[in-house]
């Protein structure tokens, strides 16, 4: 037996979470798996805005976490046992058993990742479902068409500091994001790509965005919701697409949060709104990561990492990114985890 750590959701929050909601437990954990089955030492996993709603009981796209279970999500490792041959021990894999330091699982639910097209990291990243979801909403949901002026919220963040870029290769004219603070703002304009930023904290929204792009908006991705979904629909164009990806700005909330009060400019302007979940795009994977690896290992595509170390940490990272404090995709690395 291996003795490994992991992380169990102890409560269930009200409201914004704490550290009290989660316990570090030690178990152990079989060196022999069962026919068809893998140990992976984890090295590195994610925490995303949406596992806030897995915290919840309530009926959703995706089950609800467990009380008194360990927390699931992506996490690339090792494999150190196997007893599946498609699987060999030595390959590094990536999967959906995250926040604990070794886990079990089918050989089935894992992906064997190639490490000389980039680092492991990377395909929790840009080469992960982040990215993906970037690339999807800007070519399925709300598709980017040559001239067009995209505007991208929580545009710092994993899948906006991607998003921009993405834009950028799409054929936009203008690209225009928006962060919390002058920091990110300034990382928005010098390292994403990004022509314009707006910092969401320094006076009304929808002005900025006005003279931000004074003739409108023709794409829209919306991780935030709330006040930012309400500008984008006040600065759309006829025809305009908006992608609903996520409303990080109402994931906290104990009452109902109120939608936009503009919705009817929407209509006015023919425009789309339009719900994405990216597991509905999995089979874009190839086509992403076929597109990106090479922009990626050239530094054509500009990523970065806020990186949090040791799985007993792993809860700070989650409510980190809840507050925005990462600069593109939180990790936690696992011990080992390379850079």
């Amino acid at each position: 037996m291996t003795v490994s750590r992991e992380i169990r959701l102890a409560a269930r929050p009200v409201g914004e979470p704490t550290a009290a909601e989660f316990e570090l437990v030690t178990t152990d954990v079989s060196e022999q798996p069962g026919e068809g089955r893998i140990v992976v030492r984890n090295t590195w996993m994610s925490v995303d805005p949406y596992m806030r709603g897995r915290m919840d009981d309530v009926p959703s796209y995706i089950p609800p976490f467990e009380l008194g279970a360990p927390l699931d999500g992506s996490a690339v490792g090792e494999v150190v046992a196997s007893n599946a041959p498609e699987v060999p021990v030595g390959a590094t894999v990536s999967h959906f058993l995250g926040w604990r330091e070794y886990a079990v699982l089918d050989a089935a639910a894992a992906t064997v990742i190639d490490t000389t097209l980039a680092p492991a990291a990377a395909y929790l990243g840009p080469l992960g479902t982040t990215g993906l979801t970037a690339y999807a909403a800007l070519t399925r949901t709300a598709p980017v068409r040559e001239g067009d002026v995209v505007f991208v919220s929580a545009a710092a963040g994993a899948v906006g500091s991607v998003a921009g870029q993405i834009a950028r290769e799409l054929g936009a004219s203008r690209v225009i994001g928006s962060a919390g603070g002058p920091a990110k703002t300034k990382k928005l304009l010098d390292t994403f790509g990004y022509d314009a930023a707006i910092d969401y904290r320094e006076g009304a929204l929808s002005e900025q965005l006005a003279q931000a792009a004074p003739d409108g908006v023709d794409v829209y991705l919306d991780s935030v919701g709330g006040d930012h979904l309400r500008a984008a629909i006040g600065a759309i164009r006829p025809g305009g697409r908006i992608a609903l990806v996520g409303a990080i700005s109402t994931y906290n909330s104990t009452t109902t949060p109120p939608g936009p009060d503009n919705l009817f400019h929407a209509a006015k302007q023919e425009a789309t709104l339009r719900g994405m979940l990216v597991t509905s795009h999995l089979d874009l994977f190839p086509e992403w990561i076929g597109r990106a690896a090479p922009l990626l290992a050239d530094g054509t595509l500009r990523t970065e990492q806020t990186v949090v170390e040791g799985i007993e940490k792993a809860p700070d990272a989650f409510l980190g990114v809840l507050r925005g404090a990462n600069t593109g995709k939180m990790l936690v690395r696992i011990a080992g985890g390379a850079a």
